[in-house]
Order: structure tokens, then C-alpha cells, then sequence
């Protein structure tokens, strides 16, 4: 195969960091080629470089483009000469329809008006393409986040790309969106399209790359041919520049008496009043005790999460929370926290961070009354607090007066952590906490969920990596349609047992889980 497109020496510099210290990589034509590292390494960065959103002029270096260099000022000049990028953070308009998004600034007109019959038929033979079964018509934000990824991929088929770079593509979907992603990249590679694809997700960069560049500290470690005897320890070596031994840190679990029980817990959809999204859910947290909720996507896991957080979702039917034997009444978000419950969301940027805040001023939001004196903010005490959440969790950043909008995905996450261990809850719940970070990172936050359990807090942690689940849970629920379908100890759970659970339909209305005994369980 022909050299593609080759990155030299690329240096890119912000005030006070350097993000990318002569980087180098080289793509060959026609190939999937992926970028891995972890959080911070400078992989989004260097795609930003090569699609003009950080321009000609912004940074030090060559690069080289279908044999001759290329000089980016903005990323329409990128576009023109093929290339286009697809940000894990997807660039469509929710109110706007399949139709208008795909040509939304290069729309289908005739004399300045556009051509709705005309664009409507070019954008089902685009969405034809892509294996995207829509009206045309439907809005952008009442389709699933796989069928959106579908349209910003038919968008760069418009503009006629021969380079796809895509960050992130599969860390919001769930695994039929995601295979379907991946078999839709193997079809464009066997049409010619050179793809780039920044992945944390090790399986799948096996499964589909023909190399991986290997990113660490925003330097290029190496470039690796992928065959059959490339293995993930071997990436993760590259990533970190250590082998992790493990990819869970040890645990020997002290486990106490149960002191969080939901009972016969129902709640509705918040715009469909006759849809139950929890049904008659029954469960127990202990002291110092690990708890996973396993469940494909749509389950109901975060809804059941939130609605106990103080109700922020759903219409509440029925149901009590006890802790320590005492009923609880939490009707708002304020409840739970004083309450001593706290809950990290599935979704840091739009519910769990404030993109335009500063580090600082995130980690102490959640109780704000502590750094007060007469209801004025101390900032010498709101430093001093963030800045030992700063050590504690390890967040890359030179100072706590950093913009979390700034720093990477597995840095914002350990923000969204220290805000709630701030609040220093007894109930933990972890919504899908390593979603989109490096495996070095998940480690971090692994053994930061170790360290909770050991100081006899209750974590509960919600995921969708059954591997995930199976490594640090002492103690797992199934849920299916809004019901939770049964309970397996570490011991007895297999990825097998919990998936039959896991599609173990109508199920609602089982009887109440009680402490010491498992309902659903799976021999």
C-alpha cells in the first residue's frame, strides 16, 4: 500500500502545556488506521491539527497529504481536500431532521432556494449507504446516538471524503450499534476510504484496525502492525509504558450489615404517563459492599438511578428507600445529598459538569455551605479543598483554576468524583463511571471505588462492560425492561448467567429481594 498521509515532528503548545511534542505517524492508503493512549495523551489534539480546527501556523511541523504537504487554515480547506471528522461530541442539531443536518451549509438549491424533493432523495441514497433505515424526515434528537453517528458518517460521504477520522465512535453505543459501526467501517475501507480512529476500546481496535499508533504524554511511542499475535496486554504496555498485571486492582472485601434497601420501587416515564420505566424494583447495598447493575442499553438502569436520587427523573407511583432501618423522603436532589447519597451520572458533560467552570469551583458545588462563612464563598478554603481532591484522585492539570471543558475525558470524570466524594456520601452510585477513558485511568478509578468500600461506604456501579461488572462487584443485579430479574454473587456470576438475566423479559411485579437472599438467581 501507498503512503497515505504522514504527520512529521507536529508540535502543538497551549499557555503552560505541551500538548504534542513531535509527533509522528504515518497512514498507509486504504487502511483503518487507530490512535490509542490514555486520557491526555494528545489524541484528539493531533486530529484537531490534521482537520484545521487548530490551523495552519498554530503549530510546529509537516504534514504530508496524498504525497504533497498540507496546509489546513480552518477545517472547510481540510474538507475540501477530503478529509472529515467526526468528534465524539457529534456536531447535529436535535430539532433539525436527517434531511436538513446532512446538508446543513452545503444545502440542495436551485437559485438560492433549496430543493426539498431533491435533497430529501439524495439523502436517502446517503443514508442508504451507511445502512441507515429512517424517514428522512425524523428529527435528529428522537433517533438513538448509533443511528446519529450513521448521519454524521453520511455527511462525509456527501463531501466526497477520502479520510474519515473518527474519535471516540463507539463509546456511547451499545454493542449491535457498535458492531453495526464497525462492519459499516470495514465496508468503507473496502471501497477505498482511509479511516483514523481514536478508540479506548482494545477488542475493537484488534478486531477491525490494520495498525494502532500508540500515543503517551503527547509524544508518538510507536506504531504496531496489528496481527494475529498482537494481544491487549501488548497495547496496554505501549499505553502506559508498564504492564498493569491486572486490569482490576485486588480487593479482599470487609462486607457489613445492609443499610440501603429500595422496596417495591415504581416510578413512570417523565412524557409518557402510561410506561412504566421501574417496575416494583426491590435491592440492598451493605456496608463496604460493591454492588453492579448489569443491563442492556435501555434497561432502565439510569432511570432507576436517578429517580432514587431525589426523584430528578420520572413521575414517582410507589416505593420507599430505607437506610439504617429509618424511611427516607427525598423529593428533591438536595434530599438525597443531605441524606448522605450521591450520584455520578452516565453523561459528565451535559449532566454532571458545567463546561464553562473552572476545576475548583465544580468539586466544592455540591456543598456549597462547607467553604461558606455568613453565605459568602471562603476561596482560600475552596482552594485548599480542591486542591487536595487535586492530589488525591491524580487529575492532570497544572492548577485547580483550569476549565474542566479543558481537560480530558478521564480527568473531567475524576472531577465529576471528587464533586460527590466531597460531599463524603455513605451511598455512592456510579453510572457507567469509565465510559470513554483509557484503561490506565479506569484503573485509577477502580481502585478509588476499592478505597470507598474499604472506609464502609456502599458503591454502587452501573455499567455496560459485563467484564466491568464481573471485576469489581462483589454482588450483582440483572435488570430487563425496567424490572430487576435477579441477583448473583461474585462467585456464582458469569457473563453467561447475567446475560440470560439480562434479557429475562416480563419480569416485572417479582417478589421482594430480601437481605441474605438472592431472587433470579441463575445455578
Amino acid at each position: 500500500m501507498a503512503t497515505f498521509l504522514e504527520m512529521r515532528d507536529i508540535t502543538k503548545e497551549f499557555p503552560g502545556v505541551k500538548a504534542l511534542d513531535r509527533v509522528s505517524m504515518t497512514v498507509e492508503q486504504g487502511e483503518i488506521h487507530a490512535i490509542c493512549g490514555e486520557n491526555g495523551a494528545g489524541k484528539s489534539t493531533l486530529m484537531k491539527v490534521l482537520s484545521g480546527v487548530y490551523p495552519f501556523g498554530s503549530y510546529s511541523g509537516e504534514i504530508l497529504y496524498k504525497g504533497g504537504p498540507a496546509a489546513f487554515r480552518d477545517i472547510r480547506a481540510s474538507e475540501r481536500a477530503g478529509i472529515a471528522i467526526i468528534h465524539q461530541e457529534l456536531a447535529l442539531v436535535p430539532e433539525l431532521s436527517i434531511t436538513e443536518n446532512l446538508f446543513l451549509g452545503n444545502e440542495v438549491a436551485r437559485r438560492g432556494v433549496i430543493d426539498w424533493v431533491a435533497a430529501k432523495a439524495r439523502a436517502r441514497a446517503l443514508m442508504a449507504r451507511v445502512g441507515l433505515d429512517e424517514d428522512p424526515g425524523t428529527a435528529i434528537g428522537t433517533i438513538g446516538v448509533g443511528k446519529q453517528q450513521l448521519v454524521e458518517i453520511a455527511k462525509a460521504l456527501n463531501k466526497n471524503v477520502e479520510l474519515l477520522i473518527l474519535d471516540e465512535p463507539t463509546a456511547a453505543l451499545n454493542e449491535e450499534d457498535s458492531a453495526h459501526l464497525l462492519d459499516l467501517m470495514r465496508d468503507l475501507r473496502g471501497r477505498g476510504i482511509t479511516c483514523i480512529m481514536i478508540s479506548h476500546k482494545l477488542n475493537e481496535i484488534r478486531a477491525i484496525a490494520d495498525a494502532i499508533t500508540i500515543l503517551r504524554d503527547g509524544q508518538s511511542v510507536e506504531t504496531l502492525r496489528v496481527d494475529a499475535g498482537l494481544d491487549e496486554d501488548r497495547i496496554i504496555r505501549g499505553m502506559v509504558g508498564r504492564s498493569l498485571g491486572s486490569r482490576y486492582p485486588e480487593r479482599h472485601p470487609a462486607v457489613g450489615d445492609v443499610f440501603f434497601e429500595v422496596r417495591d420501587w415504581t416510578v413512570r416515564h417523565p412524557q409518557i404517563p402510561d410506561r412504566l420505566v421501574c417496575k416494583g424494583s426491590n435491592f440492598f447495598v451493605r456496608r463496604g459492599e460493591i454492588v453492579g447493575f448489569a443491563g442492556l442499553m435501555g434497561s432502565g438502569r439510569t432511570e432507576l438511578a436517578r429517580s432514587l436520587f431525589g426523584r430528578s427523573y420520572g413521575l414517582f407511583v410507589r416505593g420507599s428507600i430505607l437506610k439504617d432501618g429509618r424511611e427516607l423522603r427525598l423529593r428533591r436532589v438536595a434530599d438525597a445529598i443531605l441524606e448522605g447519597i450521591a450520584y455520578v451520572t452516565e453523561d459528565r458533560k451535559t449532566l454532571g459538569l458545567n463546561l464553562l467552570d473552572d476545576i475548583k469551583t465544580t468539586i466544592v458545588s455540591a456543598d456549597l455551605d462547607r467553604v461558606s462563612r455568613h453565605s459568602v464563598i471562603d476561596p482560600n478554603r475552596e482552594f485548599s479543598v480542591a486542591e487536595s481532591f487535586h492530589r488525591l484522585l491524580n487529575i492532570k492539570t497544572r492548577t485547580v483554576d483550569e476549565g474542566v471543558s479543558k481537560l480530558s475525558g478521564g480527568n473531567q470524570q475524576k472531577v465529576v468524583l471528587a464533586k460527590w466524594l466531597y460531599t463524603e456520601p455513605d451511598l455512592l452510585i456510579l453510572d457507567e463511571p469509565t465510559r470513554g477513558i483509557d484503561v490506565g485511568a479506569k484503573y485509577e478509578i477502580y481502585g478509588i471505588i476499592n478505597k470507598l468500600a474499604e472506609s464502609g461506604k456502599g458503591v454502587v456501579v452501573i455499567s455496560s462492560e459485563l467484564p466491568e461488572v464481573l471485576g469489581i462487584s462483589d454482588r450483582i443485579y440483572a435488570i430487563c425492561e425496567g424490572a430487576i430479574t435477579g441477583a448473583l454473587d461474585r462467585a456464582e456470576a458469569s457473563q453467561e448467567k447475567l446475560m440470560k438475566l439480562m434479557t429475562l423479559t416480563g419480569a416485572g411485579g417479582r417478589p421482594a429481594d430480601k437481605p441474605g437472599q438472592q431472587s433470579g438467581s441463575v445455578r
